[in-house]
């Protein structure tokens, strides 16, 4: 059990990373399933926040179905400016990840915004400050996003590997984009949550439940829970799987590399020839190098001769993690 936590922490956070209940006293009916009074509930999830073992709780929003985008981007920084650059690329509101690789490009970043247009304008931005390339890999393919961790660090990360929801861009109000705004940071840690959002934004209870029922069932709302940070419950080695993999091949086998155990992420993207020959990417975790090492070898036999060459990030680092933003 990792520093701090126990046999309670440990339960609350591995069945509350979804299925949080869409009703008038959600802790009280998610405390029930778990044998802990509201209260006690509510006072543990302030605790594991303020102490970093969850980085928020509440609805997970797919940006993309908001009308929003995201690019995953890259810089190669020179060690002796790596923290200045960081605190630059931190500093932009458009940045929502930023992690430390171990890598020649070693900043990896992404970002998000309302269109295409401001991705591209936060990318020149940064390059105008900053006097270095952005390598830009924007989403091709989703194969399977998973992100449900156990603590102590096990295997699996996910469940049974899904599509992401398809479907056109939501259509939303100037009320939809106010509640989106005022939950997509995490619920409020009170008896009724929904009820107290809906009071700051003119609404009522009923109505917020309704939009966020609607944008669940939509696939708009990816889970509704808490995001552990894995480092926290024992995943110590984290890393960006990377693979050159025949385009005729590669979305039959990113399916299938969606599915393994340690897999949490796993999306197609665009290579950057002639030094960035991948296109298929995948994060892998383990509670050590050993075992993020043993994953990465099962993922490479799986792809077989299809997979001209691989490698592997890890993340030493977390420069920035503060979700996707609307």
């Amino acid at each position: 059990m990792p520093d701090g936590l126990d046999a309670i922490d440990a339960r609350l956070i591995e069945q509350l990373q979804g299925g949080f209940p869409l009703s008038a006293r959600p802790f009280q009916a998610a405390g029930g399933r778990l044998g802990l009074a509201e209260a006690a509930l509510i006072g543990r999830l302030r605790a594991l926040l303020q102490n970093g073992v969850l980085t928020r709780f509440g609805p997970m929003f797919q940006i993309e179905r908001l009308g929003g985008r995201f690019v995953l981007a890259a810089m190669a920084v020179p060690e002796a400016r790596f923290d200045d650059v960081a605190a630059v690329v931190n500093a932009l509101p458009a940045v929502a990840h930023n992690y430390r690789r171990e890598h020649r490009l070693n900043m990896w970043f992404v970002l998000a915004a309302d269109s295409a247009a401001a991705i591209d304008a936060a990318r020149q931005g940064i390059e105008t400050v900053t006097g270095l390339t952005v390598r830009a890999f924007p989403k091709e393919r989703e194969y399977y996003v998973g992100m449900r961790f156990r603590v102590g660090g096990a295997s699996p990360v996910g469940a049974a590997p899904t599509s992401a929801a398809a479907g056109e861009a939501a259509t939303l109000t100037e009320a939809d984009r106010r509640l989106i705004q005022a939950t997509q940071a995490g619920l409020p840690l009170c008896s009724r949550p929904y009820q107290a959002v809906g009071k700051a934004l003119g609404l009522s209870e009923d109505d917020v439940l309704a939009r966020l029922a609607a944008w669940l069932e939509q696939g708009v709302i990816r889970r509704i829970g808490a995001v552990p940070n894995h480092y926290a419950i024992g995943y110590r080695a984290n890393g960006m799987a990377v693979f050159d993999v025949d385009d005729a091949a590669v979305d039959a086998l990113g399916e299938r590399l969606g599915g393994l155990d340690a897999v949490s992420h796993c999306y197609r993207r665009p290579r950057c020839l002639p030094d960035w020959p991948y296109n298929l990417f995948a994060m892998v975790h383990g509670q050590n190098r050993s075992a993020a090492l043993a994953a990465l070898a099962e993922a490479r036999a799986l792809l077989g001769e299809a997979c001209r060459s691989h490698d592997i990030l890890f993340s030493s680092r977390i420069l920035k993690k503060t979700g996707l933003r609307l």
